[in-house]
């Protein structure tokens, strides 16, 4: 099995240790090789246990399983697309293409670390860990990994930041910075409907009750 650290002399004579998966680096505080070779072997030590354990339950994860040893997370991101029908697919399958999944796309499940989800939280936006999160538990759902990359009640809480519409002030800007016509007729609809981007420019002529002048 890999050792989880690795040791280091610097120029300096201090010695240091590197954790292999994070690549972060600690002093150790000391010139003395024997000292810091011990404290290196207690660092293995303590990590080597649990990562004992794990690789026990994905070996036996990997006999009820064939794909299990290869499954990345491109692969989660495609099955999900399946469960998926017309524009939610679409918005799914776009979310997927952004840049932070570009962090796990090629990256196994059984070798997912959290410091590899919380790369991608932290150059990420809101968007991005709503659908990360729903990524990891359809991933957990299906048993496609042996336990929660990040905890539950560890995940990065999500502060949705309060929406509202334009002021007349703004929408004023936005018409005098536009030239094409039909965005500015576009913009100007926008503002005395009210309705969403997405909602008015799928609108219809068949939407609006000419007799009544009412849209819906």
């Amino acid at each position: 099995m890999k050792l989880r650290y690795r040791l280091f002399q610097r120029n300096n004579g201090i010695f240091f240790i590197e954790d292999r998966v994070t690549r972060k680096q600690e002093s150790l505080r000391t010139k003395l090789k024997e000292a810091a070779r011990r404290i290196f072997n207690a660092r293995n030590e303590a990590h080597q246990q649990p990562a004992i354990n794990l690789q026990i339950a994905r070996a036996y994860l990997m006999v009820s399983d064939p794909h299990a040893a290869t499954r990345t997370w491109q692969h989660v991101m495609t099955e999900m697309a399946k469960t998926k029908k017309g524009a939610t697919r679409a918005r799914w399958e776009r979310a997927m293409r952004e840049k932070p999944f570009d962090f796990i796309r090629d990256t196994k499940l059984i070798e997912t670390q959290s410091e590899h989800f919380l790369r991608i939280l932290s150059i990420g936006t809101i968007s991005t860990n709503v659908f990360l999160r729903r990524l990891h538990n359809f991933a957990f759902g299906m048993d496609w990994i042996v336990k929660a990359i990040i905890p539950k009640t560890q995940w990065p809480k999500i502060d949705i930041r309060e929406k509202r519409g334009v002021t007349l002030q703004e929408h004023r800007r936005i018409l005098a910075g536009e030239r094409n016509a039909e965005w500015r007729a576009y913009y100007n609809v926008l503002w005395h409907v009210g309705g969403s981007q997405s909602d008015i420019a799928n609108l219809c002529a068949e939407d609006v009750n000419w007799d009544d002048n009412v849209i819906s």
